[in-house]
């Protein structure tokens, strides 16, 4: 049985292309291209269950028309329309740096560690009301916003639920 701990989020299903079982999937995500046997997971009823893929092709820079077996219809395909569409961590090559693969929600529950302050704290929800994504973080008791950018995220460990940045000089004395 698939756990919650063992996926992350790339994404969600749209609506059904065509009459024989293609959808559209809207990501960011380019993990299929390096995976020898590719699948998608989605919670069905509760349960994490897997869908392998036949075949996947752009439709634009962030939809992708994927064709899942056994889905051959669009009646099919409608069942998984709004469904959010998960990725094993397990299927994740270890040189494949993978923060902008994730969507941002699946952070929340991460430590975040300084390189140089030491630990900050747990992440406790995203903004992205605004153009630049944020990470609110649990900071002694107050509300710490820092950007969700690759060059304060300096790395992440999706095991152990840990960020490791470098938060820019002043930003922990507001």
């Amino acid at each position: 049985m698939i756990r919650k701990e063992e996926v992350f989020k790339i994404g969600q299903f749209a609506k059904p292309h065509g009459t024989k079982g293609e959808i559209g999937l809207i990501t960011q995500s380019e993990l299929f291209d390096e995976s020898e046997d590719p699948y998608l997971i989605c919670e069905i009823d509760g349960i994490l269950v897997p869908f392998f893929i036949e075949e996947y092709r752009p439709k634009t820079n962030t939809v992708i028309l994927v064709k899942m077996e056994q889905v051959d219809s669009e009646e099919a395909a409608r069942e998984f329309t709004g469904r959010e569409v998960f990725f094993p961590l397990d299927e994740i090559p270890e040189e494949k740096e993978l923060v902008g693969d994730i969507t941002w929600d699946n952070f929340i529950g991460y430590r975040v560690t300084d390189q140089e302050k030491g630990g900050l704290g747990v992440i406790t929800g995203v903004d992205e009301s605004t153009l630049n994504v944020l990470l609110k973080i649990d900071y002694q008791g107050d509300e710490l916003l820092i950007p969700a950018v690759d060059e304060i995220i300096l790395s992440a460990d999706h095991t152990e639920k840990h960020l490791i940045v470098k938060v820019p000089e002043g930003l922990l004395d507001l």
